[in-house]
């Protein structure tokens, strides 16, 4: 990631805590006007997206910095923790709401003034929506997932809010109480929910799991653009760190080619790569030279030590490039 880059993130991060910080105080104007626990849930959520505004906004922080002799891949993976320490708050604030709703709904309480509730909550909705379309943009941009998760966090306390509103407005007309307990319910199940997917897609990158839809759309890039001196692509790995992809594989080129061919060779794959995915790429390339029964699948046409005709190319895929051996006709 560039420096510039890590400014905006980091810029976009600190309007996320200073607006969450704002609707939190409407909100809770909001639940001490009528008295509503779905309200109260919203309140109670907004808590958890201040303390992870502040946490992401150190992660950002963290991870722009650059690399040293303790880190030598770079602080990226502070973005992970981050992101499953926003999880875990989100969960938290998810069964709290879960105990207040049925707690209300056993012993209800008269709710007051829900006209005034659902314009400031209302406000809330719109404004946490916009940032939270912000947040996604950006973070998609520059391939951050603190940005990313503060964003979906953000939109998804709008579709919570929304919900409240309707529930509220139910309320107001008929006059049932009890919908405000059920609503609430409904919403701890779904933040609840919310906080599962968040800590799921956390620990898979502290873990470093590969992630197939990434990998699958990489391979059939480089495939699509393959040179003829790229005889074969195996042990192909990827691992993300914040927002920098680290590429490990082997290339196999002819076995004639000198070392200034051959670099030349990975530095084309290089430059394929950086080209789709952006300057923030690292790659550890292992170049091979071809063997002789390579030779019935590599179509270079001019390649003066060929020594069996070629039969077919076997294109890369993500079940043959991640295996670490070289490829074979069966």
């Amino acid at each position: 990631m560039t420096t510039t880059e890590s400014r905006q993130n980091i810029k976009i991060q600190k309007w996320v805590v200073a607006v969450s910080l704002l609707l939190l105080i409407i909100k809770f104007i909001a639940y001490f006007f009528t008295y509503s626990v779905a309200i109260l849930t919203d309140a109670l959520e907004s808590i958890a997206n201040v303390a992870a505004g502040f946490i992401g906004l150190y992660s950002l922080y963290l991870a722009a910095q650059p690399r040293d002799e303790n880190h030598p891949y770079g602080h990226g993976k502070a973005e992970f923790l981050s992101a499953a320490v926003e999880g875990t708050m989100i969960g938290i604030a998810g069964l709290v709401i879960l105990y207040k709703a049925i707690d209300q709904l056993i012993h209800p309480v008269m709710l007051n003034r829900l006209d005034i509730g659902m314009l400031l909550i209302a406000v809330t909705a719109i404004a946490n929506y916009a940032l939270g379309g912000v947040c996604i943009k950006i973070g998609k941009k520059n391939h951050s997932l603190a940005l990313e998760v503060s964003g979906k966090h953000l939109q998804t306390d709008t579709w919570s809010t929304i919900t409240i509103i309707i529930g509220l407005a139910l309320v107001y007309f008929t006059g049932l109480h009890w919908i405000d307990s059920v609503v609430a319910i409904l919403l701890a199940a779904f933040i609840l929910y919310t906080s599962y997917t968040i800590l799921r897609r956390s620990v898979a990158g502290i873990m470093d799991e590969a992630d197939e839809q990434l990998l699958g759309e990489m391979i059939h890039y480089i495939n699509e653009h393959r040179s003829q001196n790229w005889v074969d692509l195996h042990n192909f790995r990827v691992i993300k760190y914040g927002s920098v992809l680290h590429i490990d594989c082997h290339l196999t080129v002819p076995w004639y080619l000198n070392v200034l061919q051959a670099h030349q060779e990975i530095d084309k794959l290089t430059a394929l790569i950086r080209n789709k995915y952006g300057e923030a790429v690292e790659f550890f390339v292992h170049s091979d030279g071809c063997r002789s029964f390579q030779c019935v699948l590599c179509s270079k046409e001019d390649c003066p030590e060929r020594q069996m005709p070629f039969e077919k190319q076997i294109p890369w895929t993500l079940q043959n490039v991640l295996q670490n051996q070289r490829h074979r006709l069966k």
